[in-house]
């Protein structure tokens, strides 16, 4: 099973250990992508241009440090990525306490999507940055549509055989579509939060809170050694850990999608 995750916007203050070291990523296919994409980010980031830099990567008059980080990134320490990611669905996920089984299995399913790197793995030891999927890059232009030519081959391939469990966020997912016969072993996820109003069952969608029943998912999924070798099976999967899941009408070709329903947040 192939599990593809969202980065997040909060991220560890700083890494703990040696610099980066592209050749050293997982999916090395990407690294000449990486390395064009890394390359414009920190001279846009290094050029003096504060108010163009910021505007390009989507940044506040408060965020300018965001800018001398970035221009710092060839020399900066590193930190696993599942370190360096601190948002809602990872502090949901909290890798560190999960078993050791649980761990390993983490290593070897997830993948993170990411403006900067295309997808890492929690294990690759990146630097702290900033580089939204919404930015555009001097010589590179829309990352979105950059990666979307660069991603392919690579995703398929890390796809293997198996169900692909895709919880990654809108902007993140077009950067990758799954098509013929692994979109149909990919499963797309929508939380709907169902509460009562006025004695009516309610459905939502809701955001911020998505993100942490995404994060309690993967980790369910993992503590609970899940292995379903089929779309069938990563669904009684869910069941079984007691999400209750809608599947959607299923499209030839296209991803299934389903729905999580959760009364509390």
């Amino acid at each position: 099973m192939l599990i593809l995750l969202p980065p997040s916007e909060g991220k560890a203050d700083a890494g703990t250990g040696r610099r980066l070291d592209l050749a050293r990523l997982s999916l090395p296919e990407l690294t000449g992508a990486r390395e064009e994409v890394l390359t414009a980010l920190v001279a846009l980031s290094a050029d003096g241009d504060e108010e163009a830099a910021r505007a390009a990567l989507g940044l506040s008059e408060g965020q300018r440090g965001e800018l001398r980080r970035n221009a710092r990134l060839r020399a900066a320490a590193t930190a696993p990525a599942g370190r360096v990611y601190t948002g809602v669905l990872y502090e949901a996920l909290d890798l560190a306490s999960l078993p050791a089984t649980a761990q390993r299995a983490a290593r070897r399913s997830v993948l993170i999507s990411s403006g900067l790197w295309g997808a890492v793995r929690l294990t690759d030891r990146i630097p702290p940055y900033r580089c939204p999927i919404g930015a555009r890059l001097p010589e590179i232009g829309a990352l979105s549509a950059y990666w979307r030519r660069a991603l392919a081959p690579a995703m398929d391939a890390a796809a293997g055989d198996g169900p692909v469990l895709d919880l990654r966020s809108g902007a993140y997912a077009a950067t990758w579509a799954p098509r013929g016969e692994v979109a149909e072993r990919t499963v797309t996820v929508r939380v709907l939060h169902e509460r009562e109003v006025d004695g009516v069952p309610v459905r939502s969608v809701v955001s911020h809170f998505n993100k942490a029943t995404k994060g309690r998912l993967v980790r369910d999924l993992l503590t609970a050694g899940a292995r379903p070798r089929t779309v069938g099976g990563l669904l009684s999967a869910l069941r079984d850990l007691k999400y209750p899941v809608l599947e959607q009408p299923g499209v030839a070709g296209r991803p299934r999608l389903v729905d999580v329903v959760v009364t509390e947040l």
